[in-house]
C-alpha cells in the first residue's frame, strides 16, 4: 500500500458507495477476516479508515477478475506480512490465469454445442423439438443388451 495517508473516516454506507461493495459483504469480508475489523463510534457504529477503503478496494478489483477469496487471502498476506514478492504475486496471478483459460475453454465447448442444438431446429409447431430431444439425450449411456 502506498504512503498515502488521509485521516477521514467512513461509515459502512460511505464506504460501500465509495468501493461499489455492498454493506453485506463488507460486512461477510470481515467475518472472514479478509478485511480487520473497524473501530467503531461511541454508538457502536463501525468506523473505517483510508486503509480499510484501500483494502477493499483491493478484495473488489481481485474479485472483478475473478480471483478467489482464498487468493486473495494469500495476496493481502503478503501485503499484511510486508513479505511480497513480485514471483509470488506472479505465480498466483498465472495459476488463477490458467483457470480462467480453463473457463474460456469449457464455455466455447458449451457454445458449440448450443449452436449444433440451434441449428437443428426448424423453429417451427415441430412437436418433437430437435432441442428438447437433444436436452434428454445428452449424457445418456444406453443400456447394454
Amino acid at each position: 500500500m502506498s504512503g498515502i495517508t488521509n485521516t477521514r473516516a467512513y461509515g459502512i454506507g460511505a464506504i460501500s458507495r465509495e468501493t461499489g461493495v455492498n454493506i453485506e459483504t463488507i460486512r461477510y469480508y470481515e467475518k472472514i477476516a479478509l478485511m480487520p475489523d473497524p473501530g467503531r463510534t461511541s454508538g457502536g457504529n463501525r468506523q473505517y479508515s483510508y486503509d480499510h477503503l484501500k483494502r477493499l478496494s483491493f478484495i473488489r478489483h481481485s474479485r472483478d477478475l475473478g480471483f478467489s477469496i482464498e487468493e486473495i487471502r494469500a495476496l493481502l498476506s503478503m501485503v499484511d506480512q510486508k513479505d511480497v514478492s513480485c514471483g509470488d504475486v506472479h505465480r498466483i496471478t498465472m495459476e488463477h490465469l490458467g483457470t480462467v483459460r480453463a473457463k474460456i475453454a469449457h464455455l466455447q465447448v458449451l457454445e458449440s454445442a448450443l449452436q449444433d442444438m440451434a441449428s437443428e431446429c426448424a423453429k417451427g409447431d415441430v412437436p418433437d423439438c430437435p432441442i428438447i430431444e437433444s436436452l434428454f439425450e445428452m449424457g445418456v449411456v444406453e443400456p447394454k443388451a
